[in-house]
């Protein structure tokens, strides 16, 4: 029983890493993802940041996101050969399908009780395009209350 599953791996190499090297190592990650079956849908090279903390003798590092969709089994695997790779100094792979899955229900809940609300009111459930079309121009226009600064008072 695998079913495949979303997650995100991201894995930070030296500052001094080469583009060479980086590829060498999505290759890498690629062959284990097509191993277990699954696919890699995105790769995002976050580029050189600074770390939170120092971790071996290190202050930055360059960022890599993988969206990867395959079974449980497969970041095991990850983990297992990203812990042996020197060029790894840390990374970190998390399923984020469960976090779609509640946004996506949440999402639903709160149109289905806001097309109640509009039954019970006598409108229609969805909004009408010229109700929409209003309330963009509504939200264009407030800015929220800002026009003052911060630590300013308008009573005084």
């Amino acid at each position: 029983m695998s079913t495949n599953r979303q997650y995100e791996l991201i894995y930070i190499t030296p500052p001094e890493s080469t583009e060479e090297a980086l590829a060498e190592l999505h290759t890498q990650v690629a062959t284990v993802v097509e191993k277990f079956g699954g696919t890699i849908e995105k790769t995002e090279n976050w580029g050189r940041r600074r770390l939170a903390y120092e971790i071996g003798k290190h202050r930055e590092g360059v960022y890599v996101l993988e969206v990867i969709n395959g079974p449980g089994a497969l970041t095991a695997e990850l983990d297992r050969r990203l812990r042996v790779f020197d060029i790894v100094i840390r990374h970190m792979c998390v399923r984020v399908d469960d976090e779609l899955a509640v946004a996506e229900r949440s999402l639903a809940r709160r149109k289905g009780a806001q097309a109640k609300r509009r039954v019970r009111r006598g409108l229609p459930p969805e909004p009408t395009e010229t109700e929409r079309k209003r309330r963009e121009d509504d939200d264009d226009d407030s800015d929220g209350g800002m026009e003052r600064g911060f630590g300013e008072r308008g009573d005084r």
